[in-house]
């Protein structure tokens, strides 16, 4: 049951690139932004060891840095930044509402605006051997890990543009990549499988499914399936890559903001609006398109200035009432 109620004009919930960008810009426009960093501070970047494609870094940042640099930038402007995950919300219907989020089950904020920034998280296949051994050699991010591999052999599981993406990432970087895929065909674009069966240290698998990753501490080696016809053969690796999608953090906006089939919060045109009056959604959560920090960041920027707008919408109206 909660206890403590606190009163908020913007309330941003998330802590990647989405949200700080949105707290530098709502705290700019004096809405006095209050951030919750969600389960994970700092969002997928910090699990990130170089970026070299945001504007602004020439030589390239480690994740966790530019996650601290942006986190000090939001505090600069006034932005108060709290550790703590929304465990519950309760949208309102109305044009110049208040919605109530609770915080880990404890403690109720009241916003007149929130701004959702809760991100995604990569999909894995759940199985026992992979779960234990994630950070000793399995990895959902080939471009962050992939450097540890160099000269390696590795296997990297899925069939769409981000698996050939990775596939051809780590071919330039490793000895031999193994690319299962689950059924026949992939899912990927004509291009992006002409890129992955041109690089001649790619093997692709078909119907090939992981039945176990070998290895007690760190991976070791692959027994692999055929799904048609139920032969199994290991093969010797270090590095298990997953690429088999994302999941957007919305579960809690269920029922209360429009979604598409994934979970992805839908919002209206080319705006960051929400189907509930002062509630934006950006970054990840609302983009499975592009899934990049800078257009994460861009659109943290559209968030914090549609709440902007929308406060002044409702100021205005009731200045007239």
């Amino acid at each position: 049951m909660a206890e403590k109620i606190e009163r908020v004009k913007t309330l941003i919930v998330g802590s990647g690139p989405a949200g700080y960008t949105a707290a530098i810009y709502a705290s700019r426009a004096d809405l006095k932004p209050l951030l919750y960093t969600g389960m994970e501070p700092g969002g997928q970047l910090t699990t990130t060891t170089e970026v070299d494609n945001f504007p602004g870094y020439p030589e390239g940042i480690d994740g966790p840095t530019m996650m601290v640099q942006l986190q000090q930038q939001a505090e600069r402007f006034g932005t108060e930044v709290r550790i703590g995950m929304v465990t519950s919300a309760e949208l309102s219907d109305e044009i110049g509402g208040i919605h109530k989020l609770t915080i880990d089950d404890s403690k109720v904020i009241e916003a007149e605006t929130v701004i959702i920034s809760t991100g995604a998280s990569a999909k894995y296949l759940n199985i026992p051997s992979e779960q234990r051994l994630r950070g000793g050699g399995v990895s959902a991010c080939a471009v962050c890990d992939g450097f540890f591999y160099k000269g390696q052999d590795v296997a990297i599981v899925g069939a769409g543009d981000t698996a050939a993406e990775e596939a051809s990432y780590l071919a330039n970087i490793c000895n031999k990549v193994t690319m299962l895929v689950r059924k026949d065909y992939m899912r990927a674009s004509k291009a992006m499988q002409h890129r992955v069966t041109s690089l001649d240290n790619i093997e692709i698998r078909y119907n090939t499914e992981v039945d176990e990753v070998l290895g007690d501490q760190v991976v070791e080696g692959l027994r692999m399936v055929n799904n048609q016809t139920g032969e199994k053969e290991d093969i010797a690796i270090t590095g298990l890559f997953i690429a088999i999608g994302h999941k957007p953090n919305t579960d809690i906006f269920k029922g209360q903001l429009d979604m598409d089939e994934t979970g992805y919060i839908i919002t209206k045109g080319k705006s960051t609006k929400t189907n509930k009056p002062g509630v934006f959604a950006s970054g990840d959560a609302q983009d499975k398109e592009y899934r990049q920090a800078v257009t994460a960041a861009g659109t943290g920027c559209m968030a914090a200035l549609d709440a902007e707008r929308y406060l002044a919408t409702v100021e205005t109206e009731k200045a007239v009432v």
